[in-house]
């Protein structure tokens, strides 16, 4: 597995289901043209841009190269690495027909190609360890009442609004990007402030 710390940028859940089995860190979906539209979502990959650095890696096909243009255009300030895959024509398992160009997308590309991929960019696993720091976790979300318990959920709507997170972010997103960038001290902040 290649541990990563910058977040990488994807295109859909299945590129996502397929890339978790090839690195760890922290994955975020465009859910395809959505991007163009969703500005909470944008902010966050501009802010992880900054902060980490972020690795675009959308399919070889046009939609693919006018999302990552996209994002690119929108995260100038940011670190971006760009990882392609090659050209491999063919339809993915789940799909009953190949897509219009033909090609496959990040989700049916072989792991291997994929690391190679990875490798090409000057990605390969690292070993670094991570500066230590305090954790944010599942157990402190619950006691700040921001999961599992009632009222959780509007607690947690009003935290994703003052981070200018995307509301539709699940528990476990919300957990990886808090501790992506985000300090235990700004968290707690951030939760005084809505209270």
């Amino acid at each position: 597995m290649i541990k990563v710390k910058q977040a990488v940028i994807v295109e859909g859940k299945y590129d996502k289901i397929k890339l978790s089995s090839v690195i760890d860190g922290l994955i975020i979906t465009t859910d395809g043209f959505s991007i163009f539209k969703n500005k909470e979502k944008l902010a966050l990959i501009r802010r992880l841009s900054e902060k980490q650095g972020i690795i675009i890696l959308t399919d070889s096909d046009s939609a693919g190269f006018k999302i990552r243009n996209y994002i690119r255009g929108c995260t100038q300030k940011g670190k971006i690495t760009n990882i392609y895959i090659p050209d491999i024509f063919g339809k993915e398992k789940r799909k009953t027909a190949p897509s219009k160009e033909g090609k496959l997308g990040v989700e049916g590309i072989p792991v291997k190609v994929l690391k190679e991929a990875f490798e090409k960019a000057g990605i390969t696993s690292e070993n670094t360890e991570k500066p230590h720091r305090d954790e944010i976790t599942r157990i402190m979300l619950y006691d700040d009442m921001l999961m599992g318990r009632e009222g959780s959920e509007e607690k947690r709507k009003k935290l994703l609004k003052k981070l200018s997170l995307p509301e539709m972010l699940s528990v476990n997103s919300l957990l990886e990007v808090l501790n992506s960038i985000y300090s235990l001290e700004e968290y707690k902040n951030a939760l005084k402030e809505i209270e």
